[in-house]
C-alpha cells in the first residue's frame, strides 16, 4: 500500500511540476483551436461601375441548447419556433419537438439552417433566445463565401474563376491581387468533430481583397451576347465568339464565347476568342493584299484574270464561290468579292520566286506574335517559314487566302483594329484599374505594340476597299445607308485531323466539305472608326447556310446598329428599316440612363430567395420580400438600371 501511494505521488509530481506545462499545452491544443475566417475576394466591375463578380456570404446556423437557461428556454421556445417556421418553412410544432429533443439529449451543436443569406442571418440574430448571443442564447454562426455573377452567364468565361477548376479569365489572372487576408476565430471542441465559437467577436478580422475594374461595357456586352446567341441558335452552330474593341485604346468593350451543349443550349464553355488558334480563311486576305501593296508589287487598280473561277496549283484546286468566276477585275474588286483565284494568282505572281519577302512583310504586321493580353491561355499564332519542314510547293498560295496559317480571333481583330487606327497596333486590354476601396492603386494605360504597321497610303486604300465590301461586295446584304461599316467576310473549310471512324478505319487528315468556319471582321464608322469587331462561328448547319456573309456578317451589323442606336457615334443617327426582333423601344429608354446609374438589375426569378437577397444587398440595394422559397416576381426587371440604396421588392413562393 505504501509503495502504491509513493507511485501515485511521483506521478502527480511529474504531471504538475516536471511536465505540467507540456500537458497543459497539449490539453489546450486538443480542445481549443483557431479557425480560419476566409476573406471575401475583391469584386470585378464593368467600366461604368456595374458589378460583374462579387462574393456573397452564406451562413450556417447552429444552436448550443445546453447554454440556454431552462427557464428562458421554456418561456421562449414557442416564440422561437414560430419565427423559425415563418422563415424556414417547417411547422412551429416541428421546431418545438426538435429543440426539446436537443435539450433532452444535451445537444450543443444542433443544426438549424444551412446556406442562408445575410438578410436571413440578420433576422435570426434577433429571434427569441438567439438574441441573447452565443453564451446565453446558444446562437452559433459559421460563415463562408461563394462567388456570384450578377449579370448571369454573360461574359462568364472572360470574368473567369479561381477555384478547384484552376484559374481562368480576369479572376484567374488577378487571383493573388484579389485575395484578401483571412481572419481567425477561436473555437472550442464540444464533441467529436464538433467545434463552437468561444466568443461573439473574431480574434482577427478578415480583410477583403482588392477590386478589379474592367473595360467591359455592360450595354455593349449585352448587345454582343444576344446578337451572337440568336444567330448561333438559328444556324445550330457548334461554337462561336464575338469581340468588340475600342479602336484607339484597345479596350475590350464586349466579348462573348458560346458553345453548344448536347441538348442544343449555349453557354460559355471556353474563351474561344483568346484561346482558339485556327485557319482564318478569307479574313486573312487583308494581310495578303496589304503586303503586296506595301511591297509595291501590285496596286488596287491592277487587273487580275480570275478566269472562270477555278484554277489548279500543283494539282490542288482553288475556286471561287461565284460559279463561273468574275473574269478580269481589279485587285480592289478581287478583295470586294473575295475571289480566291484572284488573290492566289496575285500573290503567286508577286512572291513565287521570293516567298521570304511575303513572310517578312506578314511578320512586320505583327501577325506572328501573341498579343500578350492579360488573360491566361492565349493561343499561339502560326505563320510558316520557307525554310521549315512545314513549307510545301503550295504553302505560299494557300496562305494568300487564309489556309496554312493560324490565328486566334483576338489576334485577327488586333490586326484589323490597327488598320482602323491608322496603323497603330494597340494591345487588347480587359483591365482599366486595380482599386483598394475607392482608391486607385494602379491604372492600365494603352500599350502600343507597333507604331505603324503600314504606310498611310496602303492603309487608306485598304479602308476604302473594306468599306466597299459592305457597300457592293460580299457583305452588301448588311449595308445600310444610315450608318457606315467596313470589313471583310471569311469562309473557311474546317481541317479534320487524322482519326478513326466508327468502323475503326483510319481516316487521313483532310478539309471537310460539310463543316465550315464563318467569320466577319471590321470596324465602324467607316470614316473615323470608334469600334472594331470580329465574329467567328464554327460549324453552322450547312443546310441553313455557312458563308461568312450569311452567318457572321449579320451579327456584326446588329452589334454595330445597336451601338449606334444606344450610344450614338459622331452624331450619326440611325433609322434603319431593317428590323431585328431583339431591337425594340426598350433599348432607347433603357440605355439613356446608362451614365446616371451604377447598378444593373440581374435576373432573380427562379433564384432562391436567400441567394437573391444576399446578392442584392451586396450590390448596395435594400430588399423587402414576402413569402418563402424561390423568387417568382421582382419589382425591377432584369437589365434595368437602379441607384444604390433603392428598395427592391421580391415575391417568393
Amino acid at each position: 500500500m505504501t509503495l502504491f501511494l509513493i507511485v501515485i505521488g511521483v506521478k502527480i509530481f511529474d504531471l504538475q511540476y516536471l511536465n505540467g506545462d507540456k500537458y497543459r499545452k497539449l490539453a489546450k491544443e486538443t480542445t481549443v483551436k483557431n479557425d480560419t475566417i476566409f476573406a471575401n475576394r475583391g469584386n470585378v466591375y464593368a467600366s461604368d461601375g456595374n458589378l460583374l463578380a462579387t462574393s456573397m456570404s452564406k451562413f450556417t446556423i447552429r444552436m448550443d441548447v445546453v447554454a440556454v437557461d431552462d427557464n428562458v428556454f421554456e418561456k421562449n421556445i414557442a416564440a422561437l419556433s414560430n419565427e423559425l417556421s415563418k422563415l424556414l418553412g417547417h411547422s412551429s410544432k416541428h421546431y418545438q419537438n426538435k429543440l426539446r429533443e436537443a435539450k433532452k439529449s444535451r445537444n450543443r451543436y444542433l443544426l438549424i439552417a444551412r446556406n442562408i443569406g445575410y438578410n436571413d442571418y440578420s433576422k435570426m440574430k434577433e429571434f427569441p433566445i438567439f438574441k441573447l448571443g452565443v453564451y446565453r442564447g446558444g446562437f452559433i454562426t459559421e460563415q463562408r463565401t461563394v462567388r456570384a455573377h450578377p449579370i448571369g452567364k454573360i461574359a462568364e468565361r472572360t470574368i473567369g474563376y479561381d477555384d478547384y477548376r484552376g484559374g481562368a479569365g480576369i479572376e484567374g489572372a488577378f487571383a493573388k491581387y484579389m485575395e484578401g487576408k483571412n481572419g481567425l476565430r477561436l473555437k472550442q471542441k464540444i464533441a467529436k468533430g464538433q467545434w463552437k465559437p468561444i466568443n461573439d467577436v473574431n480574434e482577427q478580422e478578415p480583410i477583403d481583397g482588392r477590386d478589379v475594374i474592367t473595360t467591359i461595357d455592360v450595354n455593349i456586352q449585352d448587345i454582343t451576347h444576344h446578337a451572337l446567341l440568336k444567330q448561333m441558335e438559328y444556324f445550330e452552330a457548334d461554337h462561336g465568339c464575338a469581340v468588340v474593341m475600342e479602336t484607339k485604346t484597345g479596350e475590350i468593350k464586349a466579348i462573348s464565347n458560346l458553345g453548344r451543349t448536347s441538348n442544343g443550349r449555349y453557354y460559355e464553355k471556353r474563351n474561344y476568342a483568346v484561346w482558339e488558334s485556327q485557319e482564318p480563311g478569307s479574313t486573312f486576305k487583308l494581310a495578303s493584299l496589304m503586303a503586296a501593296l506595301e511591297d509595291k508589287v501590285i496596286d488596287t487598280s491592277t487587273v487580275i484574270d480570275t478566269e472562270k473561277g477555278r484554277i489548279f496549283i500543283n494539282g490542288r484546286k482553288v475556286e471561287d464561290s461565284e460559279y463561273g468566276g468574275h473574269g478580269e477585275i481589279s485587285m480592289a474588286r478581287v478583295f470586294e468579292v473575295s475571289s480566291n483565284v484572284g488573290v492566289v494568282k496575285a500573290i503567286q505572281k508577286s512572291y513565287h520566286k521570293n516567298p521570304e519577302k511575303f513572310i517578312k512583310r506578314i511578320k512586320q504586321f505583327g501577325l506572328d506574335k501573341q498579343t500578350g493580353v492579360k488573360i491566361k491561355g492565349e493561343g499561339r499564332p502560326f505563320i510558316p517559314s520557307p525554310d521549315s519542314d512545314r513549307w510545301s510547293p503550295i504553302t505560299l498560295e494557300w496562305m494568300a487566302w487564309g489556309y496554312g496559317v493560324s490565328l486566334t480571333p483576338l489576334q485577327t481583330l488586333t490586326f484589323y483594329n490597327a488598320v482602323a487606327n491608322n496603323g497603330e497596333m494597340v494591345q487588347p486590354r480587359f483591365i482599366k484599374e486595380l482599386r483598394i476601396g475607392n482608391k486607385v492603386e494602379k491604372s492600365f494605360d494603352k500599350v502600343i505594340l507597333k507604331e505603324k504597321i503600314a504606310s498611310q497610303v496602303t492603309l487608306d486604300k485598304m479602308r476604302k476597299v473594306m468599306e466597299n465590301v459592305v457597300k457592293r461586295g460580299t457583305a452588301k446584304d448588311i449595308y445600310s445607308p444610315n450608318f457606315s461599316m467596313a470589313g471583310k467576310t471569311g469562309t473557311a473549310k474546317k481541317w479534320i485531323p487524322r482519326h478513326k471512324n466508327e468502323k475503326g478505319e483510319t481516316i487521313a487528315g483532310h478539309y471537310s466539305n460539310s463543316r465550315y468556319v464563318a467569320s466577319f471582321a471590321g470596324f465602324f464608322p467607316a470614316k473615323d472608326p470608334e469600334y472594331s469587331c470580329i465574329v467567328v462561328v464554327h460549324d453552322p448547319k450547312k443546310e441553313k447556310g455557312y458563308y461568312g456573309a450569311m452567318v457572321a456578317a449579320p451579327i456584326f451589323k446588329e452589334i454595330a446598329q445597336k451601338i449606334y442606336t444606344t450610344t450614338p457615334i459622331n452624331n450619326q443617327s440611325v433609322s434603319d428599316t431593317i428590323a431585328f426582333a431583339s431591337l425594340d423601344k426598350d433599348y432607347n429608354n433603357y440605355y439613356s440612363t446608362l451614365r446616371k446609374y451604377k447598378t444593373i438589375m440581374p435576373q432573380l426569378v427562379g433564384m432562391s430567395g436567400m441567394d437573391a437577397v444576399s446578392l442584392l444587398e451586396n450590390m448596395g440595394l435594400e430588399v423587402r420580400f414576402s413569402g418563402m422559397g424561390k423568387v417568382t416576381e421582382q419589382s425591377v426587371s432584369k437589365g434595368e438600371k437602379v441607384q444604390k440604396g433603392a428598395v427592391i421588392y421580391l415575391k417568393l413562393s
